[in-house]
């Protein structure tokens, strides 16, 4: 190992890190503007091989202000420990992204279930799982279907009319996602372009096309898009929205949150923000990069369309393939050692969920798309107490799309590289033109 650039030079020194750091010239896989040209892979696999946990600059970028740096957690044994370990590494000290909260916004963020330990955690998620029934996923199929061959349908035929290409994320998958989200939620048709609107605002902040006009604070600095001021139209709508469904009842997640006496007005609009933003995002990253995947391994595509492997693992290798959540952080509770590192209570440890999904302890050949592999343990939907409630509801409307993109394509081919999202968070991609034939 002391053969290698990225490696400590010896435990006792790396024990020092979050003051002296002593790692020459690990890769940075900070930067968001790097995953815009695709997920560093190459970075990942040099951390994995020589610093699994490994210290990291936290640089001013695009406008927002530098921070105190944190550890990267790339190895998979590691991160489901992370993950799982909610006493030592907590979702509440520091909230769950990398970047810190203004320490006045931290009580607000703290009252959404993400951002929240056991066992408040677990009082407010099985409050929510009633409303996530197997009745109501499982009936949603054939909507979701329905849409899904009709988004399709309009594409084929936007692609023969044209030169044979379309834009799948502006055509497909965008409004494939915001729209199943909007049914399950009981959103009316007049509101749902918001729904967008405030994913784009939350999840895209650090993407100039996507945040939109920066909004600057007393300081001059961004204003988090976290926080409370920012957020306002989002709970005034959610708590609207909540009067409407207890006078108007109706078969959706709203009514039955709304519903719920053990559930306080402001823990609905924070489970309406946890659902708007995480539920919309989880399947609109994931939709377009498992397309993009099919499109860039024709011969797997055959095979799926041909039936010589299912859908359901397929489904799971394109999650691991391109997860649609790159990071998530924990703030370490105590004192403690990962993977022969000291952390002190309070430092930061994100985890790296694309990075643990190739990792050649866990995959075998995990540079190369098998849509048949099993088992197939990744953690693009997390693990432990916090692994994604609706992970049973992405999984049915990833497969039912790719069922109807099968029927739609006899082939799909990729006609220029993705647009991709300036993001260390979400894997996005903001366009991806392919050829429909």
């Amino acid at each position: 190992m002391t053969s290698t650039p990225w490696a400590p030079r010896d435990t006792a020194e790396a024990s020092d890190a979050p003051v002296t750091p002593h790692l020459p010239d690990p890769p940075d896989v900070f930067d968001p503007r790097q995953y815009a040209d695709g997920v560093p892979h190459a970075a990942y696999r040099a951390l994995r091989d020589h610093v699994p946990v490994a210290w990291q600059e936290e640089r001013e970028v695009l406008g927002w202000p530098a921070g105190p740096g944190f550890w990267a957690v790339t190895r998979h044994a590691d991160v489901v420990r992370v993950l799982k370990d909610s006493a030592t590494y907590s979702s509440c000290l520091g909230a769950t992204q990398i970047r810190d909260p203004a320490p006045g916004d931290l009580p607000f963020i703290r009252r959404m279930m993400l951002n929240q330990d056991p066992p408040d955690h677990g009082r407010l998620r099985r409050l929510v799982s009633r409303a996530f029934t197997p009745r109501r996923v499982g009936q949603f199929e054939a909507v979701a279907r329905e849409r899904a061959r009709a988004l399709l349908g309009r594409a084929v035929e936007e692609a023969r009319a044209g030169d044979g290409t379309c834009d799948l994320v502006g055509a497909v998958t965008d409004d494939y996602a915001l729209l199943n989200l909007a049914d399950l939620l009981g959103v009316p048709v007049r509101d749902r372009g918001l729904l967008l609107d405030w994913t784009r605002r939350v999840i895209g902040y650090q993407d100039p096309d996507e945040a939109g006009p920066t909004t600057a604070g007393a300081d001059g600095k961004p204003v988090d898009p976290r926080s409370p001021a920012m957020l306002r139209d989002m709970f005034e709508y959610a708590h609207q929205l909540a009067v409407l469904k207890k006078n108007h009842p109706a078969d959706d997640v709203m009514t039955t949150l709304a519903a719920d006496p053990e559930l306080a007005p402001e823990e609905l609009e924070m489970f309406f923000f946890l659902l708007t933003v995480a539920g919309n995002d989880t399947v609109r990253g994931a939709a377009p990069g498992g397309l993009l995947a099919l499109a860039e391994h024709p011969d797997a595509y055959a095979a799926l369309r041909a039936g010589r492997v299912g859908l359901d693992t397929a489904v799971d290798e394109l999650l691991r393939w391109h997860p649609p959540v790159l990071t998530f952080r924990r703030t370490a509770a105590v004192d403690t050692e990962l993977a022969g590192r000291r952390l002190r209570a309070g430092d930061k440890v994100v985890v790296f969920h694309a990075s643990a999904n190739r990792d050649e302890r866990v995959f075998t050949d995990p540079h190369r798309l098998d849509l048949g592999r099993a088992p197939n343990p990744h953690v693009s939907f997390g693990d432990g107490p916090h692994v994604c409630l609706g992970a049973h509801f992405a999984r049915l409307q990833l497969r039912v799309l790719y069922e109807e993109t099968l029927r739609a394509a006899p082939a799909l081919g990729t006609a220029g590289p993705p647009r991709r999202l300036v993001s260390n968070f979400i894997n996005g991609l903001k366009s991806l033109p392919l050829h429909l034939t």
